[in-house]
């Protein structure tokens, strides 16, 4: 049976509900059915009790795995990566998953995956930018001249209302 969801305070009530109905005579399997757990959870929490008292009930955090770059690489990281894509010898100034992992394998010595590279730039407050698509056949002074003599003509007016 997987963990149950819930807050700390939660999960230890639940450990110290059940050794109180082990305590009132129940069976580890009777208090197990009761709380909705195996009966293998009651018994370590029992022994868990025996060896440390009550505080080796309480819900101990899990860290998991530290992260690969520290909080000074990390910051180091955000001062290259404000340099430019440009400056980092790409041809583009975007910069894309790939090309963010490549920089921190070349700065670093770290291998990160490019989906995992999406994750990491996420905790470090920067959120992913798309680029306009442009043709490069674009003439701004040819749209703002559009814009100003053709679009008033043809664009949809308000029923009975009558430019001036």
């Amino acid at each position: 049976m997987p963990r149950p969801q819930g807050s700390a305070d939660l999960l230890e009530d639940r450990r110290r509900r059940a050794l109180a109905l082990l305590d009132s005579g129940c069976s580890l399997n009777e208090v197990g059915r009761r709380i909705g757990c195996a009966a293998v959870s009651v018994m370590r929490w029992r022994d868990a009790r025996r060896r440390g008292g009550e505080q080796a009930l309480r819900v101990r955090y899990s860290p998991g795995r530290p992260p690969k770059l520290d909080r000074k690489q990390q910051k180091q990281l955000i001062r290259l990566l404000l340099r430019g894509a440009l400056a980092h010898g790409y041809r583009t100034s975007l910069w894309t998953t790939a090309r963010i992992a490549e920089v921190i394998q070349r700065e670093f010595g770290v291998q990160y995956h490019r989906d995992h590279v999406g994750r990491l730039m996420h905790s470090l407050q920067w959120s992913p930018q798309k680029p306009e698509r442009r043709a490069l056949e674009r003439d701004e002074k040819a749209i703002a001249r559009w814009k100003q003599k053709d679009w008033p003509r043809i664009k949809k007016t308000l029923r009975g209302w009558v430019p001036i």
